[in-house]
């Protein structure tokens, strides 16, 4: 533990960004989920608007630094592909 006065406020505010990481990160693979899972349904329409919000979290994620920007563009480029098979 530490001891230091800044040390002490150093491991709370770690303790939060990792709370609030893990929450973004969680939040990136259910809307991941959501995609992929629409497009079994074969909906074009609901499988956009929920691309849409997934570009959107993961997006916010990054800009968060909860994920690495080049992660993120991975992510959305392997959705976008995904999204793009099946309306076509």
């Amino acid at each position: 533990m530490a001891n230091h006065k800044s040390a002490i406020k150093r491991a709370r505010q770690n303790e939060r960004k990792r709370l609030q990481n893990k929450r973004l990160k969680t939040r990136i693979k259910k809307v991941t989920k959501e995609v992929r899972l629409a497009e079994d349904e074969s909906q074009k329409i609901t499988t956009l608007n929920r691309l849409n919000i997934a570009k959107s979290v993961i997006d916010k994620a990054a800009k968060k630094g909860a994920v690495h920007r080049n992660t993120a563009s991975r992510k959305i480029s392997r959705l976008s592909k995904v999204v793009d098979a099946i309306s076509t």
